[in-house]
């Protein structure tokens, strides 16, 4: 496999995760889940500028997780805030 690591601070990568308790590995996988969703929902952002932030949510979640979901969701906010799936 292809890496830009060097083998030196690979092995001492492998060897921290090894370490690492069960609460450390899934506190760092909460941050790397965050941050991935942060990212990817700021992508959507930039890429519809034109959105507005709730908008911006339900594509996101549309993309993510399916039109049918991002419906339903849709239909449980539509009391608290007005819901339109952008096209």
């Amino acid at each position: 496999m292809l890496s830009d690591t060097h083998p030196d601070v690979e092995k001492l990568q492998i060897e921290l995760a090894r370490q690492a308790t069960g609460a450390q590995k899934i506190a760092q996988m909460r941050s790397l889940t965050s941050l991935v969703i942060g990212l990817s929902r700021r992508a959507v952002a930039r890429a519809n500028p034109q959105l507005t932030p709730h908008e911006v949510e339900m594509l996101w979640v549309e993309l993510t997780y399916g039109k049918d979901l991002a419906a339903r969701l849709c239909e449980y906010r539509k009391d608290r805030q007005p819901c339109s799936l952008p096209t």
